[in-house]
């Protein structure tokens, strides 16, 4: 079935319709401090759905992530992450995200505003992005790529835990940089 070309700014934009996050395709990480460097991780188990709408404006977001499923490459830290110090897995085994509005930026930027939820604790964030575009597979199937990025004061959610270190400063900061990178199938 051939679909109509949609443009905004000139960027040809993916059909309308149900897109779910291609798993294989989608990272969803996070950058943090710790002293001076910068450790990276991501979460392993999410499923997510995006409504790709008429314009960009009524489109909408929907994840989940598996709080169990953090890596950063090193499993002491990744064990601490899993403790009641952080993500508290256990008790929190799901951290969710659902967009509250989409705002088409220029060109090929957009801002995703919505709520997200660590801990039981619900806060509204706004990502900042770049669709990447849209297209076919080899076989038939419609996809599109994205990315988007945020910066979060992990103690809004109370991850609170911390140590002063010698030379001054914390451990580990208290700011983390989201950073998600994406590639969704229509699936209806």
């Amino acid at each position: 079935m051939s679909q109509a070309v949609r443009e905004i700014d000139g960027i040809s934009i993916p059909p309308a319709g149900k897109y779910e996050l291609d798993i294989s395709h989608t990272q969803v990480g996070f950058v943090s401090r710790h002293m001076l460097t910068k450790v990276r991780g991501r979460f392993t188990d999410f499923e997510g759905t995006i409504v790709v709408g008429d314009t960009p404006e009524s489109s909408s977001v929907e994840v989940e992530v598996k709080t169990a499923s953090v890596e950063s490459n090193f499993e002491q830290r990744d064990n601490h992450l899993k403790s009641a110090d952080f993500f508290e897995t256990d008790e929190y085994p799901v951290m969710s995200f659902h967009s509250t509005a989409v705002r088409h930026i220029g060109g090929s930027s957009f801002e995703l505003d919505g709520e997200l939820t660590i801990r039981d604790i619900t806060k509204p964030i706004t990502l900042k992005g770049e669709f990447l575009g849209w297209g076919k597979d080899p076989y038939d199937n419609t996809f599109f790529a994205a990315e988007a990025k945020t910066t979060v004061e992990r103690e809004d959610w109370d991850l609170t835990w911390n140590v002063a270190v010698e030379t001054g400063g914390l451990l580990v900061s208290k700011t983390v940089d989201i950073v998600i990178d994406l590639e969704a199938r229509l699936v209806g």
